[in-house]
């Protein structure tokens, strides 16, 4: 998404995998009228200081929830602050810890020299409590929760000592010792302990459900639910966890996403497969206009979207189709969807193929082929130089245990291997190439800036092929609204196109961004009209009409108003479009709809 548009420092992560981690509930509210949205919007974006009243009564009532059973004050401020007020991840934190203290003390000399070099940043306590806390740059956002939980969890014992331990922990948390022992012989040695009690879990759940089942068992299975075994944590545990998938089942089914996300066709599709399409006739007309953000939102969020920018179904489209990294996204328009073409060359579509001097150090166990959604933040030294000893300890192919630790980090930092054993973040030149911008494009602001606004911009191929419609229809150039500009993501697609930018309006509220843009216009020899507002707020209906009057109709409006809100990686303030910065989607609508008024007259 090409925005950075809080007035804040946004330093979301944006994990755009497919099991969008924890996925919070939003109340799809029915507008009656479009002056209902309005209203509706600008509460939500005016009223995000009215809740701090309440906000240390409702902290404090979360707190004690949690006193009550039984937990201290000071670990349930640790699993707070760790996680974000989200009631299944803080016991999940509560529980496990319990579940740690109660276990005996690791015997010595149990340990293999993996893992006491792994731990050997923090050896005070029974797990290393910063195992993965500062695996990231000073100002990025925190990390998928589940995966530090699992990492603190799974420490890579030496297999004996794994079972033993992991089964004794299990038992401290209320679990029979036969159903302890099977799970850690269907999940394996290596598994987490948060995977290890899913699995537990859906067993008792499918037993309890299964009509064959003779009934003199199911009660010995609620009472091992519910009863004085599992006690009352271990009942609010397993019905918070059960919660938690049926949301994240109901969201997925919210939003349709397609299996394959390639919208109405990607370049390497034929043009016989592609999907024809019928707008809504309010939606026909000028001026054109072209809507992102993030596939994987809340529940509802979608279809909100949708029902605002005149029922238009959204295309969803995955740019690994595009190039050699994920990126899923949304997409709204008005757009033709025939005749469209990529931009040339076509760029590289795998890593090595991307980078191809990493093959030289690829090993054959990571089989990776495309990177992962690229962030705002990248993985920190120290996590690199702990993979590369945990590396040297093994001559030939390390063992599963660290190959699974490894191919976890690669994943989730996107680390590529650039010597034996040793791993490396993208650099910022290397992401800009990844999202086809030009070399250089962010360079002159610090590297936590170049990462933080390079994660939030469009992928240009992808963006380039939806907007290439557009260059037959206006072969003497185009007028541009840009709102949400961020470092001018849909300006170097045009641009790239061969399309020629007579004037561009373009709002954005972040000065970096803001000097990003105006560098490369400049650069670029651009002949028409840049002009600029930090604002998107300051656009009303005069100063459009003065716009209009003075460069003429816009041909597109175009943006994406922030994901803040949307982003699975957000645990605090997931709030969809009722959040204080995805709230802004109401002004996209609001002004979008100004300017059809306008040019209408």
């Amino acid at each position: 998404m090409d925005n950075n548009l809080s007035g804040e420092d946004n330093d979301n992560i944006d994990w755009d995998t497919e099991d969008e981690l924890e996925i919070q509930e939003i109340q799809d509210t029915t507008f009656s009228s479009y002056t209902d949205l309005r209203t509706t919007g600008q509460h939500a974006i005016s009223c995000g200081g009215e809740a701090s009243s309440s906000s240390v009564s409702s902290k404090s009532k979360f707190i004690q929830q949690f006193v009550v059973m039984g937990f201290r004050e000071e670990s349930i401020a640790k699993a707070i602050e760790q996680n974000g007020e989200n009631e299944g991840l803080v016991l999940d934190a509560l529980l496990t810890l319990k579940a740690l203290e109660d276990s005996p003390e690791e015997q010595p000399n149990t340990s293999s020299q993996l893992e006491s070099r792994i731990s050997s940043d923090d050896s005070s306590s029974e797990y290393n409590e910063n195992f993965l806390d500062d695996d990231y740059e000073e100002d990025s956002w925190s990390s998928d929760s589940d995966t530090i939980n699992s990492a603190k969890q799974c420490y890579l014992k030496d297999e004996s000592s794994s079972l033993s331990e992991k089964e004794q922990l299990l038992v401290n948390m209320g679990y029979p010792v036969e159903e302890a022992s099977i799970a850690m012989e269907r999940c394996g040695p290596g598994a987490s302990l948060v995977e290890l009690t899913d699995f537990i879990y859906a067993a008792q759940m499918a037993r309890e459900e299964d009509a064959y089942l003779p009934e003199d068992v199911k009660p010995k299975l609620k009472h091992m639910l519910n009863g004085s075994g599992g006690s009352m944590k271990r009942t609010l545990y397993n019905e918070l966890r059960k919660r938690k998938k049926q949301r994240v089942i109901c969201d997925e089914e919210t939003i349709r996403l397609p299996k394959h996300m390639i919208g109405y066709g990607i370049p390497t599709e034929s043009v016989s497969s592609m999907v024809k399409r019928t707008l809504p006739e309010q939606a026909i007309g000028p001026p054109f206009f072209y809507y992102e953000n993030v596939a994987l939102a809340p529940k509802g969020v979608w279809d909100t979207i949708s029902r605002f920018l005149y029922d238009i179904e959204p295309e969803f489209v995955d740019s690994k189709y595009f190039c050699a990294t994920a990126r899923k996204r949304g997409y709204v328009h008005n757009l033709p969807v025939e005749n469209r073409f990529p931009l040339l060359p076509l760029p590289p579509c795998t890593i090595h193929e991307a980078f191809p001097l990493t093959k030289k150090w690829w090993p054959s166990w990571d089989t990776r082929t495309q990177l992962n959604c690229l962030q705002t933040s990248i993985a920190s030294a120290r996590l690199t130089d702990r993979i590369r000893k945990a590396m040297e300890d093994f001559d030939g192919e390390p063992p599963m245990r660290v190959q699974k630790y490894v191919l976890d980090e690669c994943r989730k930092w996107n680390l590529v291997w650039v010597g034996r054993n040793k791993v490396a973040p993208l650099e910022p030149d290397e992401v800009e190439m990844l999202l086809g911008f030009p070399k250089n494009h962010t360079r002159g602001i610090s590297r936590t800036d170049r990462y933080k606004s390079l994660g939030n911009s469009f992928q240009i191929d992808t963006v380039a092929y939806h907007l290439s419609v557009l260059k037959e229809k206006f072969p003497d150039g185009i007028n541009v609204l840009s709102l949400f500009s961020g470092i001018g993501g849909a300006e170097v697609a045009l641009y790239r196109l061969g399309i020629r930018l007579k004037n561009v309006i373009s709002v954005e509220i972040c000065e970096v961004n803001r000097n990003i843009m105006r560098s490369w216009w400049e650069q670029t020899n651009q002949r028409g009209n840049l002009i600029e507002f930090d604002d998107v707020q300051q656009l009303d209906g005069d100063c459009l009409e003065r716009l209009i009057d003075s460069y003429g109709r816009f041909d597109l409006v175009i943006g994406g108003s922030p994901c803040n809100n949307l982003t699975g990686s957000n645990r605090v303030s997931r709030d969809g479009l009722e959040g204080k910065e995805s709230s802004l989607f109401f002004h996209y609508v609001r002004i979008l709809d100004l300017v059809k008024l306008i040019m209408s007259r």
